[in-house]
């Protein structure tokens, strides 16, 4: 398989297919909702996808130590899962209605956040790959540890630049919590509590 083939099916396509299937299924759930006359259940949505969204937090606590159980890998495909099917809830939440300003800003803020942290999941994996394929390689041509580092310093330093993707996805990250939060607080503010 040439690297361009390889590139499309193992870091391109999985990407674009986690973020279309996120879009698609959203819209035959809303759609579904519709068909049935069941749009309420939509509107009470947000809060699982909510709570999902929160639960999906445990992995960058457990990253920042601020909490100590649970494996990082284990909860890093949790952090992926729970943020997927949260987002996936509130897209349905936030539905075909442009009438909340407010919370199709949150919208907007949890797509970009979900768009970087799909990018950030892809690119960091592909260059933490493309190392160890490359150290590998050099290891079977019988190089040393000091060769080694000294032939890979510029991939090692780069994967070291990739690495602080997490330093433009947090703000994002920020920006969608107080989105959100703003939103939730105007629910609380302004929804008839008849």
């Amino acid at each position: 398989m040439t690297l361009p083939a390889r590139l499309l099916r193992h870091e391109v396509l999985p990407f674009l297919g986690s973020f279309v299937a996120l879009a698609l299924v959203s819209l035959a759930l809303d759609g579904l909702l519709h068909l049935l006359d069941l749009l309420w259940i939509g509107r009470w949505l947000g809060i699982p996808g909510t709570l999902l969204i929160l639960g999906s937090t445990a992995y960058s606590l457990r990253k920042r130590k601020l909490i100590r159980s649970g494996h990082p890998a284990t909860l890093l495909r949790w952090h992926e899962v729970l943020a997927w099917l949260g987002s996936l809830l509130v897209l349905v939440h936030a539905g075909v209605h442009f009438n909340a300003i407010l919370g199709w800003l949150a919208v907007w803020a949890m797509l970009i956040n979900v768009g970087s942290g799909l990018t950030g999941k892809f690119l960091l994996d592909r260059s933490r790959r493309r190392l160890e394929e490359a150290r590998q390689r050099m290891r079977e041509r019988g190089l040393s540890d000091a060769e080694l580092d000294e032939r890979l310093y510029w991939d090692s330093l780069t994967f070291d630049v990739v690495k602080k993707w997490r330093v433009v996805h947090f703000p994002i990250t920020l920006a969608f919590t107080v989105l959100a939060l703003a939103h939730i607080v105007a629910i609380f503010l302004f929804w008839g509590w008849k």
